[in-house]
Order: structure tokens, then C-alpha cells, then sequence
């Protein structure tokens, strides 16, 4: 047998169709509903359904009236605010393509992110970098507020297929990509409703996250919007300590984070019991047995994993009606078409290691890249859009991770690419070659660490500010280690798997 899972095909997404409008659906039967609940030590902001559907089609109002048109993109410079998902949905609503983007790119990075899109419009919160210089028109979050109020836009109906919103993400190339997805998408998404969360319209779903960071904006808000459930989201400056005590003050039963969150949940000491959490979600980097174990030790409740990209949403998972056997990621879930396949784009036998593959006809798949049209055809073979995971696996359809194919690194959910880090360091005057790698400096935690050469050491901190004038925060190293040379292998090409053998004779071993 090969190592191919076909369970039948995905859901049929209806035609003409708005991302937005399918999202906001189910909220219309039930109008007073809570949809979000901004939650924090000293309360809670309240929004309905009702008053979620009004502000995000008077936000399309606000921004056809600055001129736009459908088709036309909008760059997204927004703080960890409600003003992020009203935007996004806002734009979506009136057949717009929001690009949202972390806070924490620096001005040269949005800088390319610019030139990359061609954005019409800009909306920007104080403090978040952005060049000055763009030309462009650009509103503030005040701005932005006082659209909520306006008359509701109609939803832009057209074909599934266009172009609905732009995200980054680190490709291996070094340069970062901008990926195109399609209306469509938001279908791929309920596929996870019963395939990963065991989401219902009767739950509370607390995302950890911001609400400026994708995993939170899918995973936290749109899909419990999509099936008529309650968002929650801890308010700016929550930390993970006061996670537990505002999950069972505010009844979550289901609680989704990243790894290192429940890491640090842990960490801050005893749980206060949660009678009503039923299980947790985990994404965004591998979750070790180490969190998992001690997660119900201290919970009763399991978590979920689940496994997915920038160009596709999650779709090999854990769920509660088919936990994952210890070691794995789970199943492909129900509508998905999934193959561990080899260097010639057919499926391996079962049980043999090979790429991690999804058909390229799947709903949550991207477009393209955009402008990058040979790097969006080298990710394809035959019917096959290759991950750059390798996985195993097995008769029942279970996929075992077994790692990059390739040097990318794992920033606190975020993948980023070491070229890209390398090149910001090779500007350093001081520097004449640089490597980078995630190394893990203690259990479930990975750090970025940076090896150079040069005529002689630098000052640590000055090429930390070095590289945070260039980089976001999260790609930047975490140490600097001056090195004699670099280790390549007998081509002379960088071994960059050999850093870590290289930090463990300068620190000792993580």
C-alpha cells in the first residue's frame, strides 16, 4: 500500500460567495448572542453578534467611501486591538484583500511587504512601525472607530475562487512570501470543526493569542463566528499566569495556544480546577509529550495538535473523537486529500519517510506566492503541493513527524527563515560570514542562536540593536557567537545542523 489518505472530497463552497458573509452566517439566528469577549483581570468587553456584523459592514462602508475598489489591497499596520478582525472582515466584506502583518516587521520589512503588494490604502495603530514616505493614504485607529457606526455595506458576492487576503510568511530562499488565498479558504477551515476542535455552537473558545497574529484570527475568531460560538480573548497584557484563572472565570471549554504557552501556564504553578474546559488545542510549532503529560496531570484534559502552514490551514490533527497515538500528529482530517510523497511526487510505501503532501485542489490551499511565480511552481508536483515536512505514514492514515526537510526555524510559533536572518547579519560591517539555527536550550524551548566570523568578537548588544533595526523582534538571535570559521560541508556549502554541537562546546550541553 501507499502512503495516500483520501476519505472523499471537501465541502462544495457555494457560488457567488464572501468569506466574510459565510463567517457572519450563523451569528444572524442568534443576534444577541456574545460573539467576543475581550477578557481581562478586571472585566470584560462585550460585543454581539449583532454589534460584530454592524461594525465590520460599516467598516466596508468607511473604506469603499476612501475610494477603493473591489480587488484593491489594504496593508494592515494594527496593534493587538479589536480594530484588527473588525478591519480584516471589514475589508473582506466589501471584496477588498486586507494583507495583515505583525506589529513587530521594522520599517524596511513593510517596507518590502509595499513593494510586494501595492497596497491602495494603509490602516495603522500608533506605535507600529511603517515607512513614512509611501504616498499612500492612511488611517488611524480613530479613524477606523468612528467607521463602525456607518451605513452596512452590501457583501461583495463574486467567485469563490478571486482573491480574498494576502498573509506572510519566511521562504526558504530568505526573502519572505506573500501568500495569496482565495474566498474559498474559510471552507477548508469547518473541515477542522469536527477534525480538530470538536467545535460546536454552544462553546467558549479562548485563543491566547493576539488578535494580530493569524493563528489567532482563524483558529480564535473566525471559525467559533462560523459555527455561532463565543470568541474569547485575553486583553492586552494578560500574561500566560493569568491565563488559568480567566479560563474558568469566563467557562472556556475549549482553550487553544501555542506550545510555549502552556509551557509557561505550567510553569507559573498549580491550576485552579476548570470543571468546564473539555479539552485544549495546540499548533504552530511540535508539541512535546513532556507539556502533554503534565497538561492533564494538572487538567484531566487532553490536548489536540494539529498540523498545517502559512499556505494552507491545519490538516493533519488530533481530535476528540480520534486522539492521536503517542508520537504522532494525528489523521488527515475528514475531506482532505494528504500523501507522504518522494523526490519524484509519488506516494511512498506505508510506513517509509517522505514529504508531507496535500492535493493541490484542496480549498484551504493558496493561489500562488505573489510575484513569485517559480517559487509557487517549485512547491508543486503532479497532483501534489509539497509541505517541505517530512512525515511517515501508516496503514490507518497516521502521520508521524519527522522534521524540516529543509533549515527553516521555529521563532515562538513563527517560521523564519535563516537566510533571512543571515543576510541582516552580513551587513554588520564587523561581520564577514554568518549562520543562524533554532537550537532547543532547555525542554520545549527553542531559541534562534547566531555564529559569526570576523577579525574579532563584537559587542553582543550592539549587534542585537543591529539586528533589530532590520528584523522583527521574533527572527532576531537570541546569542552571538564568535567562530574561527563556519562549518560547510565537502562542496563548501554551510552545514548548518553542525551550530549546534558548535553552541554546546561554547555553553555545554541545552
Amino acid at each position: 500500500m501507499t502512503a495516500i489518505f483520501d476519505e472523499g472530497p471537501p465541502p462544495p463552497c457555494p457560488v457567488p460567495f464572501n468569506l466574510a458573509a459565510h463567517v457572519l452566517a450563523a451569528g444572524t439566528r442568534h443576534p444577541d448572542k456574545v460573539a467576543l469577549a475581550v477578557i481581562g483581570l478586571s472585566g470584560a468587553e462585550r460585543w454581539s453578534y449583532a454589534r460584530l456584523e454592524a461594525a465590520v459592514r460599516g467598516t466596508a462602508t468607511g473604506l469603499l467611501a476612501r475610494g477603493l475598489e473591489p480587488g484593491d489591497r489594504v496593508l494592515m499596520r494594527l496593534g493587538n486591538t479589536v480594530e484588527f478582525p473588525l478591519a480584516y472582515l471589514g475589508a473582506i466584506t466589501a471584496g477588498l484583500v486586507p494583507v495583515p502583518t505583525s506589529p513587530q516587521l521594522t520599517e524596511p520589512e513593510v517596507a518590502g511587504v509595499i513593494a510586494t503588494t501595492e497596497p491602495r490604502l494603509i490602516l495603522r495603530g500608533d506605535g507600529i512601525a511603517c515607512p513614512n514616505d509611501t504616498g499612500l493614504p492612511v488611517l488611524d485607529e480613530a479613524a477606523l472607530d468612528a467607521m463602525r457606526a456607518l451605513p452596512p455595506a452590501a457583501y461583495h458576492m463574486a467567485d469563490p475562487d478571486r482573491l480574498a487576503y494576502i498573509i506572510y510568511t519566511s521562504g526558504t530562499s530568505g526573502q519572505p512570501r506573500a501568500v495569496m488565498h482565495a474566498h474559498r479558504a474559510i471552507i477548508a477551515r469547518e473541515m477542522m470543526h469536527a477534525g480538530w476542535y470538536g467545535l460546536t455552537g454552544e462553546d467558549r473558545l479562548c485563543h491566547a493569542g493576539a488578535f494580530n497574529w493569524t493563528f489567532t484570527l482563524g483558529t480564535g475568531l473566525l471559525d467559533p463566528w462560523r459555527a455561532g460560538a463565543t470568541a474569547l480573548i485575553p486583553a492586552p497584557g494578560v500574561t500566560p499566569a493569568q491565563l488559568p484563572l480567566l479560563l474558568k472565570r469566563h467557562d472556556a471549554t475549549l482553550f487553544a495556544a501555542a506550545p510555549g504557552v502552556y509551557r509557561k501556564m505550567l510553569a507559573a504553578g498549580s491550576l485552579p480546577p476548570l470543571p468546564r474546559l473539555r479539552h485544549g488545542l495546540a499548533a504552530g510549532e511540535k508539541l512535546s509529550d513532556a507539556i502533554r503529560t503534565r497538561w492533564h496531570e494538572a487538567t484531566g484534559t487532553a490536548i489536540h495538535e494539529a498540523y498545517g502552514m502559512s499556505e494552507c490551514s491545519t490538516f493533519i490533527s488530533a481530535s476528540p473523537d480520534r486522539p492521536a497515538p503517542p508520537g504522532t500528529l494525528g489523521r488527515p482530517q475528514k475531506g482532505r486529500r494528504v500523501a507522504i510523497i518522494g523526490d519524484d511526487g509519488a506516494p511512498v510505501a506505508d510506513d517509509a519517510e517522505g514529504t508531507i503532501a496535500i492535493r493541490r485542489d484542496d480549498p484551504g490551499l493558496m493561489l500562488g506566492y505573489m510575484g513569485a511565480p517559480e517559487a509557487t511552481a517549485e512547491k508543486f508536483v503532479g497532483d501534489w503541493f509539497r509541505t517541505g515536512d517530512r512525515g511517515a505514514m501508516d496503514a490507518t492514515g497516521t502521520v508521524t513527524y519527522m522534521g524540516r526537510a529543509d533549515d527553516m526555524m521555529n521563532a515562538g510559533g513563527y517560521r523564519v527563515s535563516p537566510i533571512e536572518v543571515e543576510a541582516a547579519l552580513g551587513l554588520h560591517p564587523g561581520i564577514h560570514e554568518a549562520a543562524v539555527t533554532d537550537i532547543e536550550v532547555k525542554e520545549d524551548a527553542r531559541l534562534v542562536m547566531a555564529f559569526y566570523t570576523g577579525p574579532e568578537p563584537l559587542d553582543p548588544a550592539s549587534l542585537d540593536a543591529h539586528c533589530r533595526a532590520r528584523l522583527a523582534a521574533y527572527k532576531c538571535p537570541h546569542g552571538f557567537f564568535h567562530v574561527e570559521s563556519l562549518p560547510t560541508g565537502a562542496n563548501g556549502k554551510l552545514l548548518r545542523r553542525a551550530l549546534r554541537p558548535i553552541y554546546e562546546a561554547l555553553n555545554g550541553p541545552a
